[in-house]
């Protein structure tokens, strides 16, 4: 259950990192609207961007899909985007209404959320299609029906599956619909304390990737809050309310990150400084310019786990301080230096210079506690004690074949060096990757070399069970799990 639930949350990443492409066109179109030039191009680029962020549900169900898949086949897409369609059209209102013979506006508003938005259900039916791709894909059907064998009877078995999810929902969405609501009602009721409990819960996940999960039911259209859409396109939006499930993550990514960062190098060993500075400086801008911040997270949250609550303490209070004064700032990606700047144009942000303030104080916040912390009970964090980085440049007595296989890609020998260390070719039985992260399933994880793949530019290896292993990257992994691909 634990795998099922961490390989889902890296499939949220894939549906995840096409909400930027909206937001840009969005942020171009308010650009222009608040220059008050070129009226009908913006509201042509407004248009389109928020065409994109209306289609949330088809492109989560297709990315789950694809994600839950035991290989990424365009079948597994196209079941994903046929189920989604079907189930929307059917259970629409317009269709609803007559076949209970009664009016639309007496059908349960619930089935008004079944459109193109709906993340919840594009979840469930990309389940589903990856369901039916694992089980059906390889099926031979006899001589007669040969033609809808393999592939072709994932979409058909797809239909099939959703057909009986619509006559469940027909009776059950009501009800799973008005428990959704309750919750978002009950955690909005609490206010800026609810924000706080959020963004907690929201970073304590981040180890077994469920914080996604918690993402969707905050930052779409789940339980009616729909904090990143309706922040994006305006529609709803109220002035200081929406963007508060958004804005406290910007102090932490852009400021709080950084600032741990720099106290975990400033706290490392004098020989290891040199090592440590080339991660602290990669990671640092990367947190800063596009709030990805696993490379440092995972440098810390096992080693040095009081950190890690800590960090989700003060990132709590972050989204406590943002709501309570009502300054908010909003996201399509994450909460970085490029997301911010949108945020100044859009009209829906209130006094978000406001954030940069609270990120000066919570980049002094996060240095002064994480470099007190380390020194005091003397963690093991980053180039201290055991958890030491090799030095690239002492090893001068590699081969020639080594280094002029370097010289085929630019990730070749980082790759090949990761691969050696997670016991070559023959222990893993699986790779993928997420947006930091590579992910595989081993024949045998006891056997992994740490050392060799951290000199190889990794930030960190982590293990779960005896075959689950993850090693941290950063945002070149995907260069890294292709160039691995190849060698496998």
């Amino acid at each position: 259950m634990f795998k099922f639930f961490q390989k889902l949350g890296r499939s949220l990443m894939l549906p995840v990192a096409v909400l930027p492409a909206g937001a840009i066109i969005v942020g171009i179109g308010n650009l222009l609207k608040a220059l008050n030039v070129l009226p009908t191009i913006s509201l042509f680029f407004t248009t389109v961007g928020s065409a994109i962020l209306g289609q949330l549900g088809l492109i989560f169900a297709i990315g789950v899909a694809i994600g839950m898949a035991k290989k990424n086949d365009g079948a597994v897409a196209l079941a994903g985007a046929l189920g989604y369609a079907l189930v929307v059209k059917v259970l629409s209102p317009e269709f609803i209404a007559p076949l209970f013979n009664i009016k639309v506006s007496a059908v349960n508003d619930g089935f008004s959320k079944m459109d193109n938005s709906n993340v919840f259900i594009g979840i469930i039916i990309g389940l589903i299609a990856a369901y039916c791709y694992n089980k059906f894909s390889d099926v031979e059907l006899p001589t007669a029906l040969s033609f809808f064998s393999g592939k072709r009877l994932v979409p058909i078995m797809t239909v099939f599956y959703c057909t009986f999810l619509i006559a469940i929902l027909l009776f059950a969405w009501p009800f799973i619909y008005s428990a959704i609501v309750a919750f978002g009602k009950w955690l909005i009721g609490f206010g800026p304390f609810g924000a706080f409990l959020y963004g907690f819960f929201n970073r304590l996940l981040i180890p077994t990737g469920l914080h996604h999960a918690l993402n969707a039911v905050f930052w779409f259209d789940t339980a009616g809050i729909n904090d990143i859409g309706k922040f994006q396109t305006g529609q709803d939006a109220i002035k200081g309310i929406t963007g508060r499930y958004q804005a406290g993550f910007f102090p932490i990514m852009m400021f709080g990150m950084p600032a741990a960062a720099l106290a975990m190098y400033h706290t490392a060993e004098s020989s290891q400084k040199k090592q440590v500075y080339g991660w602290f400086v990669a990671s640092a801008i990367s947190a800063f310019m596009v709030g990805v911040t696993e490379p440092i997270e995972f440098a810390f949250m096992f080693v040095a786990p009081v950190l890690f609550v800590i960090h989700a303490l003060l990132t709590g209070l972050s989204l406590f301080v943002a709501a309570l004064f009502h300054w908010t700032a909003g996201f399509s990606f994450s909460a970085g230096l490029i997301d911010y700047a949108l945020s100044l144009i859009n009209p829906v942000a209130n006094h978000p210079l406001m954030i940069l303030v609270q990120g000066i104080v919570f980049f002094a916040l996060y240095y002064f506690i994480f470099r007190f912390v380390i020194k005091i009970f003397n963690l093991n964090t980053i180039g201290r004690g055991d958890n030491l980085l090799a030095d690239p440049t002492a090893n001068t007595t590699e081969n020639e074949d080594t280094k002029a296989s370097s010289s085929k890609s630019k990730y070749y020998q980082s790759a090949s060096q990761i691969l050696e260390g997670l016991g070559g070719s023959d222990n893993i039985t699986t790779l993928t990757n997420c947006a930091t992260r590579l992910r595989m399933e081993l024949k045998d994880n006891s056997i992994i070399d740490e050392q060799k793949i951290r000199n190889a530019g990794a930030v960190g290896v982590t293990k779960s069970g005896q075959h689950s292993a993850q090693v941290i990257i950063g945002t070149h992994v995907q260069q890294v799990a292709d160039e691995i691909e190849k060698q496998l």
